[in-house]
């Protein structure tokens, strides 16, 4: 399985990513509010990461989940 980071658990990205940690794939979570990538992490497994470098570090595919264009910016910088 693959090592994935998932950046951005809002009402889509959250959801996506329980898919994906349900197939069995080992995620790195990131979200601006922090609370949520916790809480997504106690229901699902996986890891929280402080920031999207630390979470797209040693993952083999980044998966962005944003509302829109300013807030990719602010993740992907």
């Amino acid at each position: 399985m693959a090592k994935i980071a998932f950046i951005g658990m809002g009402v889509m990205g959250a959801p996506m990513a329980g898919h994906l940690a349900r197939a069995g794939h080992d995620l790195t979570v990131y979200n601006r509010t922090h609370a949520k990538a916790l809480k997504w992490v106690e229901e699902n497994g996986g890891t929280v990461a402080d920031n999207p470098a630390a979470a797209a570090k040693e993952a083999q595919i980044v998966i962005t989940c944003v509302g829109n264009d300013d807030d990719l910016s602010a993740v992907t910088m």
